[in-house]
């Protein structure tokens, strides 16, 4: 099981596009993701004072394009990385924050 943290709207718009393409495919090519033990960490630094967010489980053996663990110097750590437009199916549970 892997994770993704997004803001409501973006997964509203996902479900009417029919799959999950958020900015970052394009401008970094590819999808972040964490294990469960990164997420609190993901949240404190990229979400500190968001609202309306949402974490996505995702079954990562359900995905249709390639992912990939890869280090992150910056936290010194290894985080899932999705390399291309996410499934919907292969989330499976959409749990709010």
């Amino acid at each position: 099981m892997i994770y993704h943290v997004l803001k409501k709207t973006d997964w509203e718009n996902a479900l009417h596009q029919g799959v999950y393409k958020p900015a970052s495919l394009s401008t970094e090519g590819f999808i972040h993701a964490s294990k469960a033990t990164q997420v609190a960490g993901v949240l404190q630094r990229y979400f500190k004072n968001e609202k309306d967010l949402l974490l996505l489980h995702i079954d990562e053996h359900a995905l249709l394009e390639p992912f990939t663990y890869e280090f992150s110097e910056s936290v010194n750590d290894e985080f899932p990385h999705i390399f291309g437009p996410m499934n919907l199916d292969a989330v499976i549970n959409v749990e709010p924050i």
